[in-house]
C-alpha cells in the first residue's frame, strides 16, 4: 500500500469521528431557544451533549484500539437504528449512517493495520 493510501485510511476515520461529533453538537444549540432558567438550561445542554461524549469516548478508544472502536461505532448506530425505527425510521440514515461508515472505516483500519505501522 503506497504511503498516501495509508494516511488516508489512517485519518479518514479519525477526522469523520471529529467532524461527526462536532456536527451532532449543533442539535444541543436549540436549548438556548427555550424560556429555561439558568440551571435548567445547563442541564438541559448537557443532556443534549450526551451523545456527543458518547461518540468522543468511542473516538478516544478507537484511535489506538481500532477494533475496539470500530465495534463501540457500529454498535451506537445500531443502538441508535433500534431506538428511534419505530418513530423516525427516515432519521436513522442521516444519523446513525456516518457512525456505521466510521465503524467500518475502523474496522478497514484495524484489517490493515500492520501494513499500516509497516514501511512507514
Amino acid at each position: 500500500m503506497k504511503q498516501p493510501m495509508k494516511r488516508l485510511l489512517f485519518w479518514t476515520p479519525r477526522v469523520l469521528g471529529i467532524l461527526y461529533a462536532a456536527f451532532i453538537s449543533m442539535f444541543a444549540l436549540d436549548v438556548f431557544g427555550a424560556s429555561h432558567g439558568f440551571w435548567e438550561t445547563i442541564l438541559a445542554l448537557a443532556m443534549h451533549l450526551i451523545p456527543t461524549g458518547m461518540i468522543l469516548i468511542a473516538l478516544v478508544i478507537a484511535w489506538r484500539r481500532e477494533l475496539v472502536g470500530a465495534l463501540l461505532f457500529i454498535g451506537l448506530g445500531l443502538w441508535y437504528s433500534l431506538t428511534v425505527a419505530h418513530h423516525h425510521p427516515d432519521w436513522i440514515l442521516g444519523i446513525a449512517g456516518p457512525v456505521f461508515v466510521i465503524g467500518v472505516l475502523f474496522l478497514f483500519n484495524w484489517s490493515y493495520r500492520r501494513e499500516l505501522q509497516g514501511s512507514s
